[in-house]
């Protein structure tokens, strides 16, 4: 059987479409291979969010180039694929095929024209517990930073009755939790036929037989809808867990970003939430350094951290991208040294705010979805995402377990599965 193998780094929408590109090969007889060397086919997904992201990519085509067998294929997607696809053919003359990200079909045309076609359907049983589910593609916010709209294009829905019946084969599968993903999974529907939303599609997927959480990101809080929080706050599938990406805590450097909202209605917003769904887990998304941040308007994202007290903080440092209106408009003029002591502050405040937190749930039972086994531990989440490790000898492998908390971290808790 040839074998496939891929490389994956980035966001969830990347590792959604990993997922889905993995389905359709093992339809086509591919078995997965662990590593490159081994594979009759290679794909990187590839995110350029930021420079870091970018290199690890060039690096990894410049081993493959040294790799490649003449029976091998070499193919690229996600984010690094722009519109110049004959300049990147130019460049990385080792790749066989570029597609843009969501664009499955090229890949599959390009298989079809090699002589594959599909010879099984899916396999009955799932090798995972979760998934990712992509709902809508692209972004129209053109936040001043960020360089997805320009790769992944303006926002297209996917209609509800494909992602319905695509949950409804993954639950068959044996598939318990799904999340849905997109650049602003906020705006769903508004491009298609009778303008549906996320709060309807969330009613009808709470409905499918053994599927038994969900969960939806990424959310922008100008676009975050009441009806949404109160659709998480009435169906019980729908896990109490949400990222809400506030960037920043100035009012200057959210404008500069051009998120569309204020602090102030960025705290509104999460009063609101955590009024109609209590003991909800907040996630943030942050960006230290943006061009001209001042230590002051610095000092306004340590007091959002401090005072609304996320259960996780994820914080970058500004790295201008190209096409992006900030690299056109604003020098990167936050010294290197200044965007790394900021990013320090953050994770040491969240690291002391996490920790007490979580060490709230020490000596309290909490409901695990069990994903795998590693280092000799089972591990899952609760429904408000937290990672649980504890041991036991049974295969709990896709099993909702009772785990009382006997020791508590800032990333982690660990425990022992109840009666």
């Amino acid at each position: 059987m040839p074998k496939y193998h891929i490389w994956t780094i980035g966001c969830q929408m990347n590792k959604a479409e990993t997922r889905e590109i993995s389905d359709y090969l093992e339809m086509l007889n591919y078995t997965p291979a662990v590593k490159p060397d081994d594979a009759d086919l290679v794909i990187l997904n590839t995110c350029v969010v930021r420079q870091s992201a970018e290199s690890k990519v060039i690096g990894t085509l410049g081993y493959l180039k040294g790799l490649k067998r003449p029976s091998q294929a070499i193919m690229v997607t996600g984010c690094f694929v722009d519109s110049d696809i004959p300049g990147l053919r130019k460049r990385y003359p080792q790749v066989d095929l570029f597609f843009r990200p969501g664009e499955l079909d090229v890949l599959r045309q390009w298989m079809a024209e090699s002589g594959e076609s599909v010879i099984s359907e899916l396999p009955p049983t799932a090798t995972e517990v979760t998934a990712y589910v992509p709902i809508i593609q692209g972004c129209n916010n053109f936040c001043s930073y960020c360089i997805v709209p320009f790769r992944r294009g303006r926002e297209k829905s996917r209609p509800p009755d494909e992602i319905i019946y695509e949950v409804e084969r993954l639950a068959q599968r044996g598939m318990r939790e799904v999340t849905l993903v997109g650049q602003n999974v906020d705006s769903y529907g508004h491009d298609l036929p009778g303008k549906p939303d996320l709060a309807g599609l969330l009613r009808e997927l709470n409905s499918i037989d053994g599927l038994w959480r969900i969960r939806f990101l990424t959310n922008h809080p100008k676009d975050m809808s009441d009806l949404l929080i109160d659709a998480m706050a009435a169906l019980d599938k729908v896990c109490e867990q949400i990222n809400l990406p506030a960037q920043a805590g100035d009012n200057d450097i959210l404008k500069a970003m051009r998120r569309g909202y204020t602090i102030e209605q960025y705290r509104a917003l999460v009063a609101r939430t955590r009024e109609k769904v209590p003991g909800i887990a907040l996630s943030t998304d942050l960006i230290v350094g943006f061009p001209g941040e001042t230590d002051e308007q610095f000092q306004h994202t340590l007091e959002l951290v401090r005072n609304v007290r996320f259960d996780n903080v994820f914080c970058a440092m500004y790295s201008p991208r190209p096409e992006t209106l900030a690299a056109r408009q604003y020098e990167d003029n936050v010294p290197r040294d200044a965007k790394e002591s900021r990013h320090k502050a953050i994770e040491d405040l969240q690291t002391r705010i996490a920790t007490e937190i979580n060490a709230g749930l020490l000596g309290k039972t909490v409901e695990v979805l069990v994903e795998s086994r590693k280092s000799g531990k089972w591990f899952g989440r609760t429904r408000t995402n937290k990672l649980v490790f504890f041991s036991g000898e049974t295969n709990h492998t896709g099993r909702l377990v009772n785990i009382e908390v006997t020791h508590t971290s800032p990333w982690h808790l660990s425990g022992r599965e109840t009666g």
